[in-house]
């Protein structure tokens, strides 16, 4: 990866996981810290992604890593939320 690519993913990994929290109503069971650090996976994956599918163009690039940090995002948020315990379980 370029140096512009990887600023690109520092970028959409931050901005994919603050959109993600804010998309999703209520209380997430994850925090901001690690919707960030997943975001920021997600963003690289992606990069990686797009650079073995051969795409050079920014704004490419750019979608594939917001696709890919996306769907890390909501994977990783759904998993927490599904092994969290309710409110009926705690008493």
């Amino acid at each position: 990866m370029e140096t512009g690519n990887i600023f690109t993913a520092l970028l959409a990994g931050i901005v994919i996981g603050a959109l993600g929290r804010l998309i999703i109503p209520g209380r997430q069971a994850i925090g901001w810290i690690l919707t960030f650090v997943v975001g920021l996976l997600g963003a690289f994956v992606g990069g990686f992604f797009a650079e073995g599918l051969g795409l050079d163009v920014w704004w490419q690039v750019l979608v594939v890593q917001a696709v890919v940090a996306a769907v890390l995002v909501l994977v990783v948020g759904l998993f927490t939320r599904s092994r969290a315990p309710s409110r009926r379980d705690q008493g």
